[in-house]
This record gives C-alpha cells, structure tokens and sequence, in this order.
C-alpha cells in the first residue's frame, strides 16, 4: 500500500483489494449493468472473462468482464476492441461499476 500514500484510490467494495487510482479516471460519466460507472485509464488487481461482442450504447465493442482479482466480484469491462473508428479511444480502457467500490485516500 506504500505506493498509494497520499494518492486516492478505488478498492472493491466487498473485499478492499485496491482495484483502480483516481488518477486515472477519464470519465464519470458513463453507465454500467449496476448503474453509473467511472472510464479509467487503467486498472489493477483484476481478472479477466473471456471476450464477447456486445451492443452498448455508444455501439458494438468487444468486451472483456473483469473481476476483483481477490475476491472475484464482477466489477465491469474492459473495452478491448472498438468497431466504430470513432470510439477507438476507449480501447484498452477500463469501466468499473460505482456499486462495486468504494474511493479511499
């Protein structure tokens, strides 16, 4: 936890693990299968599903589910391949649900 003195960050909110850095937050303003959710710029301490196409609202994305990678709670996705070219910026981005984790400092 050295590394997050005096950084805020996101942990699961089931089982603490640190899950994401506020500091690479691009957006709040998206939406999750819980409800509103944060696009990050990265994200660790995750596992990931397999990859699926699926339909969101800004279009067809391939997608990866990811996990906490203590506890295995489905926090969101990663956006793994975008086929819109317009949408290629959320490509390698994270979306974690706000349900699943709570902001510490």
């Amino acid at each position: 936890m050295a590394e997050f003195v005096g950084r805020p960050f996101f942990s699961c909110r089931n089982c603490r693990n640190p899950v994401a850095l506020a500091d690479d937050i691009l957006s709040k303003k998206f939406q999750a299968k819980w409800g509103r959710a944060y696009l990050f710029r990265n994200a660790m301490n995750v596992v990931f599903g397999g990859t699926q196409d699926r339909q969101l609202i800004t279009g067809v994305f391939a997608v990866a589910e990811i996990y906490c990678g203590s506890c295995h709670e489905e926090m969101g996705w990663k956006y793994v391949r975008a086929y819109d070219p317009k949408q290629k910026h959320k490509e390698g981005r994270f979306i974690i649900d706000l349900s699943k984790i709570t902001k510490e400092y």
